[in-house]
């Protein structure tokens, strides 16, 4: 699995006119889920996501996980971040897990996130064509994969 973190005051997602989640303060995730991912990783991501620290504290150094500063999440499923660039100039995506493997993990990692933020998450629609809007603070982005985790 591969995750794109971003810090944000705002972020919001749209499909066919409709928002399908929106936040305020809190984490925008962009998640992508690889052919040979399972639970194990999941359950790894789930908790870096929710115990990264880095939301700033009273001295403006970032010590506060989103728990801390009652931050909310927006997930997006995201193939794409699994694009193959190496050779040509149209990226290929055959690492990416197909529907019927990465919407149970989808779905898995929205149960995860949801019991340890305490609270429901923001989510976008798998698969559809969606409009991500975001206003990202700090600018802060943290990449994480799941095969990098030792």
């Amino acid at each position: 699995m591969r995750a794109v973190i971003q810090r944000v005051t705002e972020a919001s997602c749209q499909v066919e006119g409709t928002i399908t989640g929106a936040i305020g303060t809190g984490f925008l995730v962009l998640l992508g889920i690889e052919e040979t991912d399972a639970e194990d990783e999941l359950e790894w991501l789930a908790q870096k996501i929710v115990n990264m620290r880095i939301f700033s504290d009273a001295h403006g150094l970032m010590n506060r996980s989103i728990a801390d500063v009652n931050g909310d999440i927006l997930l997006i499923s995201q193939f794409t971040l699994f694009a193959a660039t190496k050779k040509g100039n149209r990226p290929g995506f055959t690492r990416a897990a197909k529907p019927e493997k990465a919407i149970p993990l989808y779905e898995a990692m929205i149960r995860r996130l949801e019991q340890l933020l305490g609270k429901p998450i923001e989510k976008g629609i798998f698969g559809a064509d969606m409009k991500i809007r975001l206003l990202n603070d700090g600018p802060v982005t943290i990449v994480m994969d799941t095969k990098s985790k030792e």
